[in-house]
């Protein structure tokens, strides 16, 4: 199943859900995958730096989250 919440703020990223913040409030929503549409151009040192690992499939580039520490 496919969930979109638009007008929301990603507070956090889990395993097994995301906390977001929206016009209601906050609310956690659980997730299997998360796809980030953050605009323009990717920030791939930052994401690198945060842990997020940078891949090319098929032409497009895929990011796996893996945790630091």
């Amino acid at each position: 199943m496919l969930e979109v919440a638009f007008n929301t703020n990603v507070v956090s990223i889990e395993s097994d859900h995301v906390m977001l913040t929206g016009p209601e409030g906050e609310f956690k929503l659980a997730n299997e995958q998360v796809y980030m549409f953050a605009g323009g151009e990717l920030p791939t040192q930052f994401l690198q730096k945060s842990g997020i690992e940078i891949q090319k499939r098929f032409g497009y580039t895929v990011k796996s989250h893996k945790r630091v520490g």
